[in-house]
């Protein structure tokens, strides 16, 4: 599904060009012409499944009153939420939905996929051995995909995109259609400082066949990528999401997005908020920085009424 904001509808005009059983049963059907007539109605059937089981194109609601959220920590940004049950979509700041930024870590959920998918890592508690490079302390020891997942931790699915290999890299982001499907730059940093980019409508279009299971990956890979990226569990709902935090043109970018399930509806989401580098030398705007990518969220998430704040 792509998430644009005009509407097609499927009428029989649309279906002209479909070759539509209609011979008339006059007399006897040879073996031959009964073949052909079932064959055309075959036809017919999967073509009309196919075009009736797409989903229309969401109805938008825009929401200029949730800027007061991202006003509050002194950030710009935009905000996208699809409603799967009821397909529609609200947005904020409009503009920038379909603005393409560099994915930061936010890539690490297709990153994860792909070295599933490849078999360059088994599952969740595949260890790569910490390089004895000094960052900081939370990443400075050997890693497998969950902690790594849950840490954001670089230089493993640096480590992992080496292993992959640059043609199967391609060949994956390619298939899943991700962002623009750049991966210049180098194959450690494509995602981080080099020709990938991504919108929100894009995050939003990826997440939804993260949840729906149809992108190309097999179901074990996204289950186990659905696992990881567990960041509440209860009764009330389940939420998967990712942080990013990257720079771009002078600007610092922040992301959050993922899908949230309830007992009857799923939502899926993309945050993205947007500061100048130079002003995040400050620690104190740093860090507020920082909190503003999962606070926004949860701060209309609950305006929105689908999850209220504890």
């Amino acid at each position: 599904m792509r998430f644009e904001f005009s509407t097609t509808h499927v009428t029989d005009q649309n279906m002209s060009h479909v070759d539509r059983p209609h011979t008339m049963l006059t007399g006897q059907i040879t073996s031959a012409g009964w073949s052909a007539l079932m064959t055309s109605a075959i036809v017919w059937i999967a073509c009309a499944l196919l075009l009736t089981s797409c989903s229309p194109t969401p109805a938008v609601t825009e929401r200029d009153d949730l800027r007061s959220h991202y006003d509050h920590y002194h950030v710009d940004g935009s905000f996208a939420l699809y409603d799967v049950a009821h397909n529609t979509l609200v947005l904020y700041n409009r503009p920038h939905y379909t603005k393409q930024c560099s994915p930061a870590s936010t890539f690490k959920i297709c990153n994860s996929l792909i070295g599933l998918e490849t078999g360059v890592i088994t599952n969740d508690a595949y260890v790569i051995p910490w390089d004895s490079v000094i960052r900081n302390p939370v990443w400075d020891r050997d890693h497998d995909l969950r902690s790594a997942f849950a840490n954001s931790t670089v230089w493993y699915y640096q480590e992992l995109a080496r292993r992959v290999g640059g043609a199967r890299m391609k060949h994956w982001i390619d298939a899943a259609n991700y962002g623009n499907r750049d991966t210049s730059g180098g194959l450690d940093s494509f995602w981080l400082s080099g020709g990938l980019r991504v919108s929100p409508q894009q995050q939003i279009e990826f997440l939804n066949g993260v949840r729906s299971g149809t992108l190309p990956f097999s179901r074990r890979s996204l289950d186990i990528v659905r696992d990881i990226m567990i960041v509440h569990d209860s009764s009330d709902y389940v939420m998967r999401a990712k942080t990013g935090w990257g720079g771009q043109d002078g600007k610092e970018i922040g992301w959050y997005v993922g899908y949230l399930e309830t007992p009857n509806n799923a939502y899926v989401f993309s945050n993205i908020i947007f500061a100048e580098s130079a002003s995040l030398a400050d620690t104190d705007r740093a860090i507020e920085f920082d909190v503003a990518r999962t606070a926004i969220v949860s701060s209309i998430l609950d305006s929105l009424g689908i999850v209220r704040r504890r």
